[in-house]
């Protein structure tokens, strides 16, 4: 039975966070504790988690939030045969700390999600499909969502867990949402807070799809095909 490892960003994740209650719904499971919550430091913050991964044995499966899914890729590289899979929700940009050359240049070695929102102050929707690109992991667009937060009423998020679970295998198989494929990831539109549901997901694929020319990528991100 894989570990799930829950690492938070900025502030960790209060009482009324998604993380938090992952915590209470996964037996076993193991939040992430770093030396200083206020400061966004990549080398300590991923040590922590490499040595919470080198403490267990086993498979390892990640659920992280805003800069601590920046933290955890990068440790997670370093273990990528044990991870059965990372559920990256609302990813600070990593552009605004100056780190992107120091996390992996490609895609991961590990099955991966990419949670996003259309009005996260932390990364917009291009710059997470730019990652989800980089990475080869699958991109979920929330919706209006913020930085899928308690803030931003993420608190108990079964659709989030069910994520989780089908990167891990245990889950059941993936809703019937729209999508459009890509050359080497898959964009899916959950809608809004679960449960909602997309009110016009297909229009939403072809407003993505026909702005992937204008996407703003970094230099080491793979070209898009459709």
């Amino acid at each position: 039975m894989a570990t799930t490892l829950i690492i938070p960003g900025l502030n960790s994740s209060g009482s009324a966070h998604w993380q938090t209650w992952f915590e209470a719904q996964i037996p076993d499971a193991v939040r992430v504790i770093q030396g200083d919550w206020k400061r966004a430091n990549l080398p300590e913050w991923s040590g922590r988690v490499r040595r919470e991964i080198s403490r267990r044995s086993g498979p390892i499966l990640i659920a992280a939030h805003s800069f601590g899914a920046l933290a955890a890729v990068q440790a997670a590289e370093d273990y990528s045969e044990r991870i059965a899979g990372a559920l990256l929700v609302a990813p600070a940009d990593p552009n605004k700390f100056g780190i992107s050359d120091a996390l992996p240049p490609g895609r991961l070695n590990f099955p991966a999600t990419l949670v996003a929102s259309s009005n996260d102050p932390w990364l917009s929707l291009d710059r997470a499909l730019a990652l989800a690109i980089r990475w080869g992991a699958n991109l979920v667009d929330l919706g209006q969502a913020g930085h899928v937060n308690a803030e931003s009423g993420y608190g108990p998020w079964p659709f989030g867990l069910a994520l989780l679970r089908q990167l891990s295998g245990t889950g059941d198989a993936e809703p019937n949402w729209p999508h459009v494929a890509l050359n080497n990831g898959l964009i899916r539109f959950a809608g809004g807070v679960y449960p909602r549901q997309p009110s016009d997901p297909e229009k939403g694929i072809r407003n993505l799809t026909e702005s992937l020319s204008t996407v703003a990528v970094d230099e080491r991100d793979p070209v898009v095909t459709t």
